[in-house]
Formats: C-alpha cells, sequence, structure tokens
C-alpha cells in the first residue's frame, strides 16, 4: 500500500497563489506517477496535473495551463502543486493520488485538502 498526505490547502483571495503538498510513503516503488485532480462544489472530480517519476514528464488539464505547475523530489517521494492567478472557480478539495506501475490506474489517494478562492 501506498499512503499519501496533502497539506497547504487554505482560503486565498483571487488572483493570489498556493503551494500544495504531498507526501507519498509506504510502498512508493511501485508507483511511476503521480498526480493532482480536483472536486469542485456540486461537481465531479476532475484531473488537474501529473508527474512520471522516470523523465519527470508533466501533464495538465486545460483550465490550468499556464497557472498551475505539478513537481516533484523523486528522492523524497514528495509532489508539489504551485498555483497561480487563483480563480474561484478552482475552490474545491484537491487530491493527491499515486498510478500504480502495474495497473497503469491512479489506485491510491490522499484525503484531500480544501482550496477557497475569494473573489
Amino acid at each position: 500500500q501506498v499512503q499519501l498526505v496533502e497539506s497547504g490547502g487554505g482560503l486565498v483571495q483571487a488572483g493570489g497563489s498556493l503551494r500544495l503538498s504531498c507526501a507519498a510513503s509506504g510502498r512508493t516503488f511501485s508507483t511511476d506517477a503521480m498526480g493532482w485532480f480536483r472536486q469542485p462544489p456540486g461537481k465531479e472530480r476532475e484531473f488537474v496535473a501529473g508527474i512520471k517519476w522516470s523523465g519527470g514528464g508533466t501533464y495538465y488539464g486545460d483550465y490550468v495551463k499556464g497557472r498551475f505547475t505539478i513537481s516533484g523530489d523523486n528522492a523524497e517521494n514528495t509532489v508539489y502543486l504551485h498555483m497561480n492567478s487563483l480563480k474561484p472557480e478552482d475552490t474545491a478539495v484537491y487530491y493527491c493520488a499515486a498510478r500504480d506501475y502495474f495497473s497503469g490506474e491512479y489506485d491510491y489517494w490522499g484525503r484531500g485538502t480544501q482550496v477557497t478562492v475569494s473573489s
């Protein structure tokens, strides 16, 4: 099993910035990528950003491109989400997830951290 713990959420004004962190522990060697997802109030969970441990390739959801940046420290098993130019529609619970190397699915999830952007 892989355990994930998010931190760094909070309340910020529109146009502001936040950095989320996710620390992974346990069988992290069985994962090949990590990602951030979010669930806005009353909506489905959606993909935000991902990073592959091998090669460090990153990918983003269309609505955060140019504003959010994902980065990771493989040695520390930690991934970050740097969020700039935040908008009220970015308000959501943000979840960290780890992709299992064998299944190819995001099988491991953190409990989430609330991000609220005020207008």
